[in-house]
């Protein structure tokens, strides 16, 4: 792994805005560090030279932020939101800029159709490697001023973390089994299928099961109990995949890459904070379902998963940033479950797209 292709493709990629073509998330950043993290380094400018034609400029700023609550959520102050974090982590320890503003951004974290925090913590993971590095910092504050500018809830979600279970056990139900599967499989579906996620997003309010459904996760009491809920969300999102990839197959890698993003940034938050951040990757993931999986399942299709290199491989080869971050994450799913089943996924994923 280079570490210096890295740093170079961030340098050209932060001359361009979190978005292009109106709505559209820049994916360049997380596919490129998802490169370099399982060895494709050599891979990394020549996609970037097909990527980057795409690419919108940076957005200029029109003034400071000086009510960040008021801002929340403008993406006309995108430019503003890239100075405002920009400053802070030259100013101030990463991790200290991360602590802040997790809190602060983490109920809106549908933003960007969950790019907000799936770019974050592509990010950490990035600086988790190299925390000297100007560029990473760069692309943190990059990544945090558009999860900011973006800013959305999920319909339903509690603002603040659910207060954790009185009764004994937490996440755990009867036979010691989480209840991921059970909550993931309860789920139920919008009528109306049209449109995008943000007129998805706002129907669910009308789905007579939809509170219920998001309130079946139970909380988690302690954070070793949100560790394991989150890994077990995608897990179970992964082989949903499997399931219902075919009806919306970019949308549903979102299910997968969001809570990923959320369990790879624990390690660098506190403690305090994994139980609230297990409830809003739940409500993510089981927002992108409910809105764009079909109301039944398919047979999980024949494929010839291979080794996780090899699997991350033939996603490098077809290009796709989805494919590409799905490979990335269920790579992550498989060294924490040992479930091969979960490599298929990213198979099905570049046969879909």
């Amino acid at each position: 792994m280079d570490d210096g292709i890295l740093d170079e493709a961030y340098r050209r990629l932060h001359r361009t805005g979190p978005e292009f073509e109106g709505w559209l998330s820049n994916h360049g950043p997380m596919a490129v560090e998802a490169l370099v993290q399982h060895g494709h380094d050599a891979e990394v400018h020549r996609w970037l030279d097909d990527y980057l034609r795409r690419l919108d400029e940076l957005p200029r700023g029109l003034r400071p932020i000086d009510d960040w609550r008021a801002a929340l959520g403008d993406p006309k102050r995108a430019g503003d939101w890239l100075a405002h974090f920009d400053r802070e982590l030259r100013e101030r320890p990463w991790r200290d800029i991360l602590g802040t503003w997790w809190p602060r951004l983490l109920p809106g974290i549908a933003a960007g159709a969950t790019h907000g925090v799936i770019r974050v913590g592509h990010a950490v993971r990035a600086l988790r490697a190299d925390e000297t590095s100007p560029d990473r910092r760069t692309e943190l504050g990059q990544a945090l001023a558009y999860w900011a500018a973006r800013w959305q809830p999920v319909p339903g979600a509690p603002l603040l973390p659910p207060a954790p279970p009185a009764e004994e056990g937490g996440l755990t139900g009867e036979g010691g089994e989480t209840g991921v599967a059970a909550a993931l499989a309860g789920l139920p579906r919008i009528a109306d299928r049209t449109g995008g996620i943000r007129e998805r997003l706002g129907r669910l309010p009308d789905v007579p099961e939809w509170g219920s459904s998001l309130a079946a996760l139970r909380p988690a009491r302690t954070p070793a109990e949100a560790e394991r809920g989150l890994a077990e969300l995608v897990h179970r999102a992964s082989l949903d995949y499997l399931r219902y990839g075919h009806a919306e197959p970019v949308m549903l890698v979102h299910a997968v890459t969001a809570p990923t993003a959320v369990l790879r940034t624990l390690p660098e938050l506190d403690p305090g904070l994994w139980a609230p951040s297990l409830a809003a990757a739940w409500s993510a993931t089981a927002a992108v379902t409910a809105v764009y999986a079909s109301p039944g399942g398919v047979a999980p299709p024949a494929v010839a998963p291979g080794t996780p290199a090899e699997v991350f491989a033939r996603a490098a080869r077809h290009g796709d940033e989805h494919v590409v971050k799905l490979a990335d994450a269920v790579l992550d799913a498989h060294a924490a479950t040992g479930d091969e089943q979960v490599l298929a996924a990213a198979g099905y994923a570049a046969q879909l797209i």
